[in-house]
């Protein structure tokens, strides 16, 4: 049977069938105004952003449905035909930008009735979910901080580590009931439950009106960590100075290629940016 994308029910699938009708619909407005470069980017963006860094990932831990259960097995189905349509639609949304190797995927991908340059532009309406938006936003940002903050704290990569949530909501509490698989895959937790007061030994970050909070005890070095960050604080500021010297100094502004001008300015920039992050580790870890 044909796939209906307005039939599906899970909310990976409604959410980024609401993603990709709106990047048909930039990359149409790109395209009538002769904006291209605008158009290319929002194909980009949800190609490479959209599809490729979140839905698969997302997608992953369905795909592994058990085939013994009914509603698993669904879930598999729907999963892979929404995958596949929007794969067709990404294929489509590239072509005008890269013709030869979207015609070559568009044939190494599917039993096909025409080529893609002939093939029916995208004509995608009534497929935003504002609601599959929204929680599938607050997930992404959810595991984007918890990753962020296993980072800066020297995480080991294997370690499953314990979740607290302080001061969520009754819909936060929904959500993170509805995506505990999930957000325990993308994150490497091994439990995620609510608490009064931010607990002692942890690093937290706020998402919404809550603060989640990673259990630390036991499984970092604190004084070894605060060793390393200090170094890497001190290895930045030397960074830094010497970047603000350069720039300082006239005759270099003067002399030196435009590009390269900015290309150090833009590594001043990152550098602060790093150092930011890693005073407020240090800051957290001080506060355990």
């Amino acid at each position: 049977t044909a796939f209906d994308p307005k039939s599906v029910q899970q909310t990976v699938n409604r959410w980024i069938l609401s993603e990709c009708e709106q990047t048909v619909k930039a990359v149409n407005a790109g395209l009538d105004n002769f904006r291209f470069n605008e158009a290319a980017a929002a194909a980009y963006r949800f190609v490479w952003n959209v599809f490729c860094d979140w839905h698969l990932e997302l997608a992953k831990p369905l795909f592994m449905g058990d085939d013994d259960d009914e509603h698993s097995r669904a879930a598999k189905a729907e999963t892979r035909a929404t995958t596949a349509f929007v794969l067709d639609q990404a294929l489509k949304l590239l072509h005008p930008f890269m013709p030869f190797v979207t015609e070559e995927l568009w044939a190494q991908t599917g039993t096909r009735d025409t080529q893609l340059i002939t093939a029916a532009w995208p004509q995608l309406d009534g497929l935003t979910d504002s609601d599959a938006q929204a929680e599938m936003g607050w997930l992404i940002g959810l595991v984007t901080d918890l990753r962020r903050l296993r980072a800066e704290m020297n995480i080991p990569p294997g370690a499953q580590l314990d979740v607290a949530v302080i001061g969520a909501s009754a819909e936060t509490l929904a959500r993170l009931e509805r995506q505990d698989t999930l957000i325990k895959r993308m994150a490497r937790l091994a439990s995620v439950t609510a608490a009064d007061k931010v607990p002692q030994a942890s690093a937290q970050t706020v998402v919404g009106e809550a603060t989640f909070a990673l259990l630390l005890a036991g499984v970092i070095d604190f004084d070894a960590e605060r060793a390393r960050i200090s170094k890497e604080i001190a290895k930045l500021d030397g960074e830094i100075k010497r970047l603000e010297g350069k720039l300082g100094n006239e005759r270099f502004i003067a002399n030196a290629p435009e590009a390269l001008v900015a290309e150090q300015r833009e590594k001043l920039a990152d550098y602060a940016t790093q150092r930011v992050k890693m005073v407020e580790a240090l800051e957290r870890l001080a506060a355990m």
